[in-house]
């Protein structure tokens, strides 16, 4: 039995890149707490576990004293100095004590500490590979639905899309493959917590970041993000070279970049948006498709004035106030909408 524990160890080392003195240490500390337990002693003892026998050994351990007060964990100098004339007053005496029985305990004992550090470095391992990838994108299959919270399978690791983070009208059935968002990664008594969402902003950022190459490069870059996850989102973009057409990049060859986007986002509707510093202009390309005829922003206000055709009003507030409210949390500013010709209040 000690010679498999050996074994084990060393497989451990060389397949985990576990550190086994780290494991011995806490091994044999397990086996001193097993070894006081099995033999009810208050006597002060160490074990030590043999890395090349895989056996433990017990030494007890006496201070050196003048006068003797307790015989299990004092020793006085005079008989230290038959020892070994070198021992003064404090030291510590060592000798190994036979511990008959105590073997099979102590490979239950080191199994059991085995298997527990085994169990926490690989919690260690997943929660460090997720928590890096917080804020970023991970594909994965759905495995069940429990009380609304959908299980998501992302490679021997679980994650958790809550009712918060799910897509309004978004069914999720067993199998499914899907692509969310990291939210956030805790660390629990039963191992990494991942948090995912179908809603946040970064997901539909990420996911051009991985469609466009142009973003990837950073020729184009992406300026914000206005999203009603499921319904409709705007997305700003800016060339960062005059000769690179950041909308033409992001939409792709007859619409299939982005396409492939909303695809993946279940039919979620998305405007791309030209970015321009000039707050205006930058308002006019937001209300898209509307066109305005006439921008008046108000910078001590943070309001933007903007008329467009009678014709066209409808389609600029958009269904429930949609495009206007996208565009003024694209733009940063409120932004109030009136037919050309009309007075603003």
């Amino acid at each position: 039995m000690s010679g498999e524990i050996h074994m084990i160890l060393n497989q451990l080392e060389r397949e985990r890149g576990i550190a086994v003195e780290d494991l011995i240490e806490a091994v044999e500390a397990a086996m001193l707490s097993a070894y006081r337990k099995h033999y009810g002693t208050a006597e002060n003892v160490r074990v030590q576990f043999d890395r090349d026998t895989g056996t433990p050994r017990v030494f007890s351990r006496r201070e050196v004293v003048l006068e003797i007060t307790d015989t299990e964990t004092e020793v006085s100098l005079d008989e230290a100095l038959q020892l070994n004339p070198s021992y003064k007053v404090g030291d510590i005496v060592e000798h190994e004590i036979s511990a008959k029985g105590f073997g099979r305990i102590a490979t239950q004992t080191a199994k059991q500490v085995i298997m527990q550090k085994l169990r926490e470095k690989e919690r260690q391992m997943v929660y460090d590979k997720f928590a890096e990838r917080e804020g970023d994108v991970v594909t994965g299959q759905v495995v069940r639905v429990e009380r609304g919270v959908v299980i998501v399978e992302l490679g021997g690791v679980e994650g958790y899309l809550i009712p918060q983070e799910q897509v309004r009208g978004e069914r999720y059935q067993e199998r499914d493959r899907l692509k969310a968002y990291v939210l956030e990664v805790r660390k629990t008594p039963k191992g990494p917590q991942i948090l995912l969402s179908r809603t946040h902003p970064g997901l539909l950022k990420r996911l051009f970041e991985l469609e466009v190459p142009e973003i990837r490069d950073g020729v184009v870059e992406i300026r914000g993000i206005a999203r009603e996850a499921g319904a409709r989102s705007k997305v700003a973009v800016k060339a960062n070279l005059p000769e690179v057409d950041a909308l033409g990049a992001c939409v792709g060859t007859r619409g299939s970049t982005v396409q492939a986007i909303v695809q993946e986002l279940r039919g979620e509707r998305i405007d791309i948006i030209e970015w321009d510093e000039d707050p205006g202009v930058f308002v006019a390309n937001a209300l898209n498709p509307a066109k305005a005829t006439g921008v008046e922003v108000i910078p001590e206000e943070r309001v933007a004035r903007v008329s467009v055709p009678e014709h066209q009003l409808s389609l600029a507030i958009g269904r429930d106030g949609q495009n206007a409210r996208l565009a003024a949390k694209l733009t940063g500013l409120k932004v109030d909408i009136k037919a050309e010709g009309s007075a603003h209040a």
